[in-house]
């Protein structure tokens, strides 16, 4: 068993990069293109109608986590029937989504001017929005059998068709805007791609897991399995709503804010881009091992589970980190070589989103943790305070600070999850460990990062040169030698880093 969630673990973790690292590049190309062709307008509609759209999705409530939860067992002990009776359940419940989606979304339809504010364009803005709406309501028709990857430790399979289907989509919707600058095509051809992606995974799974393709042989849920389930989502439907405010909001603000409005939204966008982009490759990498920790937490050794804790959390920081540092360093030249310098922002509001970028990439290892130990109920209140301070302290302290004040009351709601629920809800109560363990880790990991950006930025500030793409190789050296080096002079005494060694030493003497 345990091999074989290694095995799993890393192939889900090298698919998740491979794939990304391409979809990254892909994404890049097709920006660069679109402002290019389409212009800044268009870009901030993008960016707007993704976060109204995320805020309509909370009407899933959470079932995909509280199912993936419950195929954990059943998965582990080849129980055929009960996956099967899991997914018909599933797959019921997201046509009722789908469909609740689809009526919010018509709701706000007359709204959506309002919300957008003065625009140029020709086209119709509420057009455009059902488009955006339309491929939310396609990919939840049919998205219901990914869970049963996603419990088999199989996320390499998922993560391969969608970085297949982001690359085509991406090259078709490049050839559009070239040939056509049509943004209506653009979002059609995003409503197909989305629709045959799941058309694929769906052949896949029906494939590999014959039992569950007629569903319609499938069984009623228990009653008792059906109300834990309810229960589950009960608890994450609060978190749903948080995650909706906390970081779907954002681009809300920043249009209805006269100072700001839709251009920087557009502008927003491009490093939202680039930085949600590089915490995605990363937060998959270890998001990937929630499977494998569920299977772990069976064994109910809770010494050996805190010690997996422990050293995911420092990987974790090293990875957080590297990806701050190497953006301060590095984002500002690539942008102005990328669209041009008219689309930077200053290096104030760029500080203050790269250490929003550290405080929710530092969430990825509890959140594993969390999401596989099935805790959604039991701290259901907390995300609902979160989300109040969040929602406040952006309207206040976007007045006082502009666009770095949005930003900035999302890194305040952070902190009051790391001070509150993480150490009782997954440390204490999951881990059983103590308050004081828990704050010593996350402080530490804290120090040593600021320590190594600080000097990493200091001696980044004396390498000038004239030619901007040599500027940004020698940042790029710069940020993958120092910082790295820094971290593991820093990090060879601690057991933590004890555990790599020892399984390094272990593989390695397995292949003499």
């Amino acid at each position: 068993m345990k091999s074989s969630r290694t095995t799993n673990s890393i192939r889900n973790s090298f698919a998740s990069t491979m794939l990304y690292i391409i979809t990254i590049l892909m994404g890049f190309v097709s920006q660069a293109v679109f402002i290019r062709k389409l212009g800044a307008e268009y870009n901030g509609i993008r960016g707007l109608f993704s976060n109204i759209l995320s805020m309509v999705s909370i009407a899933e409530l959470g079932f995909g986590s509280a199912i993936v939860y419950h195929l954990y067992k059943p998965m582990a002990e080849q129980n055929k029937e009960e996956i099967r009776n899991l997914v018909k359940y599933y797959k019921n419940v997201y046509h009722v989504i789908a469909s609740i989606i689809f009526i919010i979304g018509m709701i706000l339809l007359p709204l959506i001017p309002t919300i957008v504010g003065e625009v140029s364009i020709p086209e119709n803005i509420r057009v455009l929005f059902f488009l955006y709406l339309l491929s939310i309501v396609v990919s939840y028709l049919l998205t219901y059998k990914r869970s049963v990857l996603y419990a088999d430790q199989k996320n390499y399979i998922t993560n391969t068709v969608s970085g297949i289907f982001v690359i085509l989509r991406s090259l078709v919707q490049i050839a559009i805007v070239i040939f056509t600058t049509n943004f209506v095509l653009y979002l059609i051809n995003q409503i197909i791609f989305a629709l045959l992606e799941n058309v694929v995974i769906n052949i896949i799974v029906n494939k590999n897991y014959a039992y569950i393709k007629k569903l319609s042989e499938a069984n009623q849920l228990p009653k008792e399995l059906k109300r834990d389930i309810v229960v589950k989502v009960k608890g994450l439907l609060f978190h749903k709503i948080a995650g909706v405010i906390v970081l779907g909001t954002d681009n809300i603000i920043i249009s209805m804010t006269k100072s700001l409005g839709v251009v920087t939204v557009g502008m927003y966008s491009n490093y939202n881009m680039i930085i949600g982009q590089v915490k995605s490759l990363f937060a998959n990498m270890i998001s990937s091992l929630t499977a494998s920790i569920g299977n772990l937490l069976i064994e109910k050794d809770k010494a050996k589970a805190r010690k997996i804790y422990q050293s995911i959390l420092l990987v974790n920081s090293w990875i957080f980190c590297f990806c701050a540092i190497s953006i301060y360093c590095m984002i500002q030249p690539f942008i102005k070589l990328w669209i041009g310098s008219e689309y930077l922002f200053d290096n104030f509001v760029l500080v203050v989103l790269l250490v929003n970028l550290y405080i929710q990439g530092m969430r990825q290892t509890t959140m594993a943790f969390k999401d596989a130990a099935g805790v959604f109920y039991e701290d259901r209140f907390v995300p609902l305070i979160e989300a109040l301070i969040n929602l406040t302290a952006s309207v206040a302290l976007v007045k006082v600070f502009g666009l770095a004040g949005v930003f900035m009351g999302t890194i305040i709601s952070d902190l009051f999850l790391y001070v509150y629920s993480y150490p009782k809800y997954v440390y204490k109560l999951v881990l059983e460990g103590s308050y004081f363990e828990y704050f010593k880790l996350h402080i530490m990991h804290s120090i040593v990062t600021l320590i190594i950006c600080l000097i990493t930025a200091y001696i980044s500030s004396f390498i000038t040169v004239s030619n901007e793409w040599l500027q940004l190789v020698l940042n790029g050296v710069l940020c993958m030698t120092v910082p790295n080096i820094l971290y593991l002079l820093l990090a060879l005494k601690l057991p933590e880093f004890e555990f790599y060694k020892n399984k390094i030493n272990n593989i390695l003497n397995k292949g003499k």
